[in-house]
């Protein structure tokens, strides 16, 4: 064929690639944990968030004119209120943007800081490290929550309405109250440790130590003072004054595990603007979140390690779970050993996700036999440093993605850690983080000190995953992201794959079977198609568990129609626009 022909024929060629075609295996039945649920569709924006509400007030933002940011900050702090055990202003978050018009990826750090105070066996006790539960509850696990200064921001780059419209559709629900959903309720009848703090129990339960029952209207006088406050002065009211006194004495005044965070660590708190980390699959490119995030530099290792494997005519089943579990392995490896605080650890972005030294991992997979626990790799770039690996603990999380009228985009993951993080409530009406223990418990391993061990004012290596798809014309064509600690990277990258390989539209992608693996025993979730995968699995010598895998994923692709959209059945989510 002649050059010119196939440069002709080249967009019609890549189309046929990108366009969004029917599943090769059958949309989930309503199994164990997941609704099913209709496929979003909209011509000029949408939004994706893990409940109605907070997806609602970001398309109303959007409705009237605000950009992805305005929508983003909205349905963030209505979230706060309806999803109050996974993220809010007490937590931190990862923002991913897309400009349109300059073509350009932003990301900013939001993520919670460790106080000044904070020494390396913060999370150490006779020696050995504390459990996990006698860690999380209370002051000590609290870090300098960074959301809202975060969302200002992003706001103040790339907001179009007034700071006081996004912030109004949260302060009215504050005010007006909602409806207590059934996931709410039931997490909360699950709690032992919620109910203990005085303010949390008379906002969330009867006097009788009942969760108040489905479908009763919550409202939180608190929670709309802070934002009355927030919407007039911005920011600052919360890191300097009556709030962050508040946050200080909640976190100090804890009777039997206090922390030792400051009016300082507070008012020092501040943003910082990360490089992109980018890279290609295939004929798509990927940008998403760099260090302290672990998510983006795993994503590209798996996948790097996925492309040389034909995952589209392999489709989904028990060959494709054996080649997306082996790259997790390595993937997670290399996560233990380098990844951390970029502030702290000299971290080999670049050499981790060199396209020659993926290759040399990816030949360590067997097609056949299961390599058990990997080690990690020697990248290249990397300096001379005497560290231990770690694996760590994470837990909890929300994700929500935006794409506005003028082609503008957010992937932004946010998170207060564990489900109700800290159990602390302030005055103010939210929930504090217990993000510390995102840290590794115990600082050195084999007299070595691991690179995620806990340092004054360092942030804790996150899972996070937020992450923008570019075709190969370099045009935004989905926004992902995902809930579920650690889990995240896996969850995120069975989406792609799910979009990229196997044509699934995006409800389709979200809602299948998790499968993969963190370096440990190969995961398949209860209950759906990845479960019969089981034996197979087991005859090429891998470990399998099956587990729970409460996913919360949120999906939007653009199409020439306009935008499809999924948000996780496991959750309440929606996907909506106009």
């Amino acid at each position: 064929m002649r050059l010119s022909l196939f440069l002709s024929l080249l967009p019609a060629l890549l189309a046929a690639q990108i366009a969004v075609a029917q599943p090769q295996a059958p949309a989930p039945e309503a199994a164990t944990g997941r609704t099913v649920k209709t496929l979003g569709t909209a011509q000029r924006f949408m939004a994706a968030a893990a409940n109605p509400l907070a997806a609602t007030a970001g398309r109303d933002i959007l409705r009237a004119g605000g950009s992805a940011t305005d929508a983003a900050i909205a349905i963030q702090l209505v979230l706060n209120l309806v999803e109050p055990q996974s993220s809010g202003i007490g937590g931190g978050a990862f923002f991913v943007h897309w400009d349109e018009a300059s073509r350009k990826v932003t990301t900013l750090d939001g993520r919670e800081t460790a106080p000044a105070a904070a020494k390396p066996d913060r999370f150490m006790k006779d020696g050995k490290p504390m459990p996990f539960r006698e860690a999380v509850v209370g002051g000590r696990s609290v870090g300098v929550p960074g959301t809202l200064k975060l969302l200002e921001e992003a706001h103040r780059r790339w907001g179009k309405l007034p700071w006081a419209d996004v912030v109004a559709p949260a302060l009215k629900l504050a005010e007006e109250g909602f409806a207590i959903s059934p996931r709410l309720n039931g997490l909360l009848a699950g709690e032992k440790d919620l109910p203990k703090n005085v303010l949390a129990a008379a906002y969330f339960y009867e006097p009788d130590g009942k969760p108040k029952a489905v479908g009763t209207v919550l409202k939180n006088p608190a929670f709309a003072a802070t934002l009355r406050a927030v919407a007039a002065q911005g920011a600052e009211t919360f890191y300097k004054g009556a709030i962050a006194a508040d946050i200080v004495a909640t976190v100090t005044d804890h009777p039997t595990n206090p922390g030792d965070m400051t009016l300082a660590d507070l008012a020092g708190y501040k943003v910082e603007e990360r490089e992109p980390v980018c890279g290609a699959y295939r004929i798509w490119r990927l940008c998403g979140m760099g260090p302290p995030s672990s998510g983006a530099v795993a994503l590209q290792q798996m996948l790097g390690v996925l492309e040389g494997q034909d995952l589209r005519r392999m489709g989904p089943g028990t060959d494709a779970a054996h080649w997306f579990s082996e790259a997790g392995r390595l993937a997670f490896a290399d996560r233990a050993l380098y990844l951390a605080d970029p502030a702290f650890i000299s971290v080999p972005v670049r050499g981790l996700i060199d396209r020659d030294y993926i290759r040399s991992r990816a030949g360590l997979v067997s097609p056949d036999r299961s390599m058990g626990r990997a080690k990690p790799g020697d990248p290249p770039n990397k300096r001379a440093q005497l560290l231990a690996p770690s694996d760590g603990i994470e837990n909890g999380t929300s994700h929500i993605s935006v794409v506005d009228a003028d082609g503008n985009a957010v992937a932004m993951t946010t998170t207060i850690e564990d489900g109700f993080g800290s159990r602390l409530m302030t005055k103010g009406g939210f929930l504090l983080n217990n993000e510390l223990t995102d840290f590794n418990f115990a600082p050195e391993e084999d007299g070595k000190p691991v690179a995620n061990r806990v340092e004054p004012g360092k942030r804790p290596r996150s899972s996070m995953a937020p992450t923008l798809v570019f075709d190969a014309f370099g045009r935004l064509y989905a926004v992902v992201g995902s809930p579920g600690g650690s889990q995240i990277i896996g969850y995120v990258g069975k989406t792609l794959v799910a979009l990229l390989d196997w044509k699934m539209d995006p409800q389709q992608a979200v809602d299948f079977g998790n499968f993969g693996s963190r370096n440990g025993p190969t995961e398949l979730e209860k209950g759906t198609e990845a479960e019969a995968w089981k034996t197979a699995l087991e005859a090429k010598g891998h470990e399998v568990r099956l587990l729970e895998m409460t996913s919360g994923t949120q999906a939007i692709v653009k199409t020439p129609e306009g935008f499809l959209g999924g948000a996780d059945g496991r959750r309440e989510g929606v996907a909506i626009g106009d």
